[in-house]
C-alpha cells in the first residue's frame, strides 16, 4: 500500500514524462525578517531585442525619470525595428496578410491599458497608455482602438514590410492555409523599477506569425502577458499565449512572490504548472521574467533557447546591459 506522498509522487512524475526533469523539493522562500538591500534601479526585458530596448528605458531612469516612461519607452524600440518580425513594424501578418498589433502597459498605482487586434499603428504601447490615462476603460480592441488612436493624433502607417510580406506569400503556398504551428511570437515584455522604487510594466507583440484573422493572445491581457503589483513585484510572459492565458500566467508569478518564492523560482513554478496542465507542452514555447520590490529578476522558459536582457546600475563605470541564457524544463 504506497502512501499519499508516494501517490502523488508517481502521479506528477507520470503526468510531466521521462523527458523532463524536475527538482526533488521546493525552495523554501526567504524569511520576511531578513534584512535585503534593494536594489534600483532595474530593467529586465524578453529576448536579444531587449538589450537596446533595455537602452532606451535606462536613458530615462538614469535621468531620474519614472519607470511608467522607461518601459514605454523601452518597448518602442523594437516596436519600430523593422528587423524585428515579432513586434510591430516589420511584424509577421496573420494567415489573411494583416499585420495585427497588441499590447498593455501598467503603473505602480495597478492603473492599466491595452489595445488588441489593432492596424497601422507605428506604436501601440502608446496608444495602450492614452487608454489608461484618457479613458475609463482598460482595452480597446480592432476598429474601435485604431478609431481611439487617430483621435488622438496617431498616424496611419502600412506596417507590412517587403521582407514580411515575402515570407507571408511563401507561407502562403506551401501551407494551404492550414493551423500554423507555433513559432515567432518572441513578444516584447518589459519590467522596470525607477530610482524611487516604483514599478511598471509594458508588453507590445505582432502577436503569433501567421495566425487566424481576429486571434489575440496574451500580450495585451493584464495578468496574462504582464502584471505589476507595486508592493510585490511585476512580471511578463513570451512564446504561445494561448498557454499563458490558461493559467494567467504573469499573475500567477507574481502572487508566487508574494508569498517569498524569488522571482527566478516563481518563473520556474509557472513553467511547471503549464507543463502539469497542458499536455501538449513539449510542442511550443513559453517563458516568464520577473523583478520583485528589492530589484531581484529571474527568468525561466519551457524549452531551450529563451533569452532575457537584465540593466542593472554599473559597477566601475562598465556597461551592465546584458543578455542571459534562461534555464528550462524540457531536457
Amino acid at each position: 500500500m504506497k502512501s499519499r506522498r508516494e501517490f502523488l509522487q508517481i502521479s506528477t512524475a507520470a503526468v510531466i514524462g521521462a523527458s523532463v526533469k524536475l527538482e526533488s523539493k521546493q525552495i523554501d522562500p526567504f524569511s520576511p525578517d531578513e534584512p535585503r538591500k534593494q536594489v534600483k534601479p532595474v530593467v529586465i526585458s524578453t529576448w536579444k531585442h531587449g538589450i537596446p530596448a533595455n537602452e532606451a528605458a535606462w536613458k530615462i531612469l538614469k535621468s531620474g525619470g519614472n519607470a511608467l516612461d522607461a518601459v514605454e519607452a523601452g518597448v518602442r524600440v523594437p516596436e519600430a525595428d523593422p528587423t524585428v518580425t515579432s513586434v510591430g513594424f516589420g511584424g509577421y501578418p496573420d494567415r489573411d496578410g494583416h499585420v495585427t498589433l497588441d499590447a498593455c502597459i501598467m503603473d505602480e498605482n495597478g492603473n492599466c491599458g491595452s489595445v488588441a487586434f489593432l492596424e497601422h499603428i507605428l506604436h501601440p504601447i502608446s496608444v495602450a497608455r492614452l487608454v489608461m490615462e484618457k479613458t475609463e476603460h482598460v482595452m480597446l480592441s480592432g476598429a474601435g482602438a485604431e478609431q481611439f488612436a487617430f483621435d488622438n493624433g496617431f498616424k496611419k502607417r502600412d506596417l507590412l514590410t517587403k521582407n514580411a510580406e515575402k515570407k507571408w506569400k511563401e507561407w502562403s503556398k506551401s501551407h494551404q492555409y492550414k493551423p500554423v504551428d507555433f513559432n515567432n511570437h518572441d513578444t516584447i515584455g518589459m519590467i522596470a523599477m525607477d530610482k524611487n522604487g516604483n514599478l511598471s510594466g509594458a508588453c507590445t507583440t505582432s502577436g503569433l506569425a501567421w495566425k487566424m484573422h481576429g486571434r489575440v493572445g496574451d500580450s495585451p491581457i493584464i495578468g496574462a502577458g504582464m502584471y505589476v503589483d507595486n508592493e510585490i513585484g511585476g512580471a511578463a510572459a513570451t512564446g504561445k499565449g494561448e498557454a499563458v492565458i490558461k493559467i494567467a500566467g504573469s499573475f500567477l508569478v507574481v502572487e508566487l512572490m508574494r508569498i517569498g518564492y524569488s522571482p527566478a523560482r516563481a518563473c520556474k513554478e509557472a513553467v511547471r504548472r503549464i507543463a502539469r496542465k497542458q499536455k501538449d507542452f513539449r510542442n511550443f514555447q513559453v517563458a516568464f521574467i520577473a523583478m520583485n520590490k528589492y530589484g531581484e529578476t529571474g527568468y525561466y522558459s519551457l524549452q531551450k533557447g529563451f533569452q532575457a536582457a537584465v540593466y542593472l546600475p554599473a559597477k566601475n563605470g562598465k556597461n551592465n546591459n546584458k543578455l542571459f541564457d534562461s534555464d528550462y524544463l524540457v531536457r
